[in-house]
C-alpha cells in the first residue's frame, strides 16, 4: 500500500518529496542559467527589476484587508498573515483543499503532475527567472483539486503584520474534466511578495479567478499565472490593482486542447510614483480556440503603466480568434503608458487583432456632465469608471463586479 500524507523528520520539520526536490532543483538549474532580470533584456526594458532584487525596506501598512469586495458572495474563507495560511473551517464537495507544504511532503500526490511543471513550460520562449526563484523557494500557498462542481468560490484574505516582509506565495491547482472553481485573492501579502500560480483546466473544466491586489503604497509585487488549458475548457481572470510601488503580472497560457477559451483582463489605477506592468504571453496550440487580453489604466501625477502581450499561433491551430486590447487614461502630462503588442501567427485560416491606445479625458463629455450640473471632481469620476467599464464586464459574478466598482469609486473619491 502506498502511504499517503506528508512525512516528518524526527525535529518534526516536514520532508518534502522526491518530485518536490527534484522540481526545486530544475528550477535552481533555470535561474543559474538565465540569471536575474537586467534593463537590456527584451521584456524589462519598461520596467526597472531593481527593486525587486534588492533587500527589501519597510513599507507603511495601510490597515487590515477587509475583503469587503467580497462581503455578499458565500465563500470558502482562507486567511494568511505574513504569508502564513489558516485552513480551519473550509470543507466543501468536489474540493480537495490543503497546505502547499503538506502536499510537497506526499510521494504519491496529484501536485506532482502540476507544481513546477506548467511553469518549467513557461519559461521555453522566454525566461522568467522570478518564477524560477518563486519554485526554488517558495513552501507557503495552497494546493486546490476540484473534481466536480464546486459551489462557493476559494476566497483568500492576505494580511501583513510585517513592514518588512519578503514573502513567497505558490498556489497549485487542478480543475479536473467537467469541474468548474473560482480562486479569489484580495490583500497586499508582504513589504515585496512573489506569487505564482499553476493552474491546469483539464478537458471541459472552468476555472475563475479575481486578484485585489491591496492598497498598501510601497509595495512590491512579482506574480506569475501559469496555465494550461485541455479541449472546451475554459480560464477567467481579472485583476485589479490600486496603489503600490512597483508590480508585474505576468500571465503565460497555453491553449494545448481543441475549443478551449481563456479571457485575461485586468484594471489598474494609480497616483504618483505607481509603475504598473502588465506581460502576457497567450499561445494557440488548439483547434477552434479563443484568447481574450483587455488591460486598461489610469494614470495620474506621474504614474506609470506597461502592457506586454503577445499572441502565438502556432502551425495548425487553424480557426484561432485572438483578440488584445490595452489602453490607457493619462490624467495629466507627467504620466507615462508604454506598449508592445505582439502577434506571432503560423497558421492561415485565423482572426486575431490588437490594438493599443492612450489619451486624456474627453473634454466634450466632461463639459456634457458639467452642463447638467454635476461637479468636477464627480464628472471625471463618471467618466474614469465609464472608461474601466469593459474590463468590468469581464468578470461573470454581477455582484462580484459591482463591489469592484465600488471599490474604485471609493478610491477615486480619496484620491480627489
Amino acid at each position: 500500500m502506498k502511504p499517503v500524507g506528508s512525512v516528518a523528520d524526527s525535529s518534526g520539520k516536514t520532508v518534502e518529496s522526491s518530485w518536490a526536490q527534484d522540481a526545486r532543483n530544475d528550477a535552481g538549474r533555470r535561474l543559474d542559467s538565465t540569471g536575474l532580470p537586467k534593463r537590456r533584456d527584451e521584456y524589462w526594458k519598461f520596467t526597472r527589476p531593481d527593486a525587486l532584487i534588492e533587500p527589501v525596506g519597510e513599507v507603511d501598512i495601510l490597515g487590515k484587508e477587509t475583503s469587503s469586495v467580497f462581503q455578499g458572495i458565500d465563500r470558502l474563507k482562507v486567511k494568511c498573515v505574513d504569508g502564513e495560511f489558516n485552513l480551519s473551517g473550509t470543507g466543501q464537495p468536489n474540493l480537495q483543499l490543503q497546505l502547499l507544504k503538506e502536499a510537497l511532503g506526499d510521494e504519491y500526490h496529484w501536485a506532482e503532475k502540476v507544481f513546477g511543471e506548467l511553469e518549467s513550460d513557461g519559461q521555453k520562449r522566454v525566461p522568467r527567472p522570478f518564477a524560477s526563484m518563486n519554485t526554488l523557494r517558495a513552501t507557503e500557498g495552497l494546493a486546490l483539486r476540484a473534481s466536480g462542481y464546486v459551489a462557493n468560490p476559494v476566497a483568500v484574505t492576505y494580511n501583513r503584520e510585517s513592514l518588512c516582509s519578503d514573502t513567497f506565495v505558490r498556489h497549485v491547482i487542478r480543475v479536473e474534466s467537467g469541474a468548474e472553481l473560482t480562486f479569489l485573492e484580495a490583500g497586499p501579502v508582504a513589504a515585496r511578495f512573489n506569487k505564482v500560480i499553476e493552474v491546469e483546466v483539464e478537458d471541459g473544466g472552468l476555472f475563475r479567478h479575481v486578484c485585489i491586489q491591496g492598497r498598501d503604497h510601497g509595495r512590491l509585487h512579482v506574480s506569475h499565472v501559469f496555465a494550461k488549458l485541455g479541449a472546451e475548457s475554459s480560464l477567467k481572470s481579472f485583476t485589479l490593482t490600486a496603489n503600490g510601488k512597483l508590480m508585474r503580472n505576468e500571465f503565460v497560457v497555453n491553449l494545448a486542447g481543441n475549443y478551449g477559451r481563456a479571457h485575461l483582463s485586468g484594471a489598474a489605477i494609480g497616483d504618483g510614483e505607481f509603475h504598473h506592468d502588465d506581460t502576457v504571453f497567450v499561445e494557440h496550440s488548439g483547434v477552434h480556440c479563443e484568447s481574450r487580453q483587455v488591460f486598461k489604466k489610469v494614470l495620474r501625477n506621474g504614474a506609470k503603466g506597461v502592457f506586454q502581450g503577445k499572441i502565438l499561433v502556432n502551425p495548425g491551430a487553424q480557426k484561432t480568434d485572438g483578440y488584445q486590447i490595452s489602453q490607457a487614461l493619462l490624467l495629466d502630462g507627467a504620466s507615462q503608458f508604454l506598449a508592445k503588442p505582439e502577434l506571432e501567427i503560423y497558421a492561415d485560416d485565423v482572426a486575431c487583432s490588437h490594438g493599443s491606445t492612450c489619451g486624456a479625458i474627453d473634454e466634450d463629455a466632461l463639459f456634457y456632465l458639467r452642463s447638467r450640473g454635476i461637479p468636477l471632481s464627480d464628472a471625471k469620476d463618471m467618466l474614469i469608471l465609464s472608461f474601466l467599464a469593459d474590463v468590468f464586464d469581464e468578470i461573470d459574478d454581477e455582484r462580484l463586479a459591482a463591489g469592484i466598482v465600488d471599490l474604485l469609486r471609493d478610491w477615486l473619491s480619496r484620491h480627489r
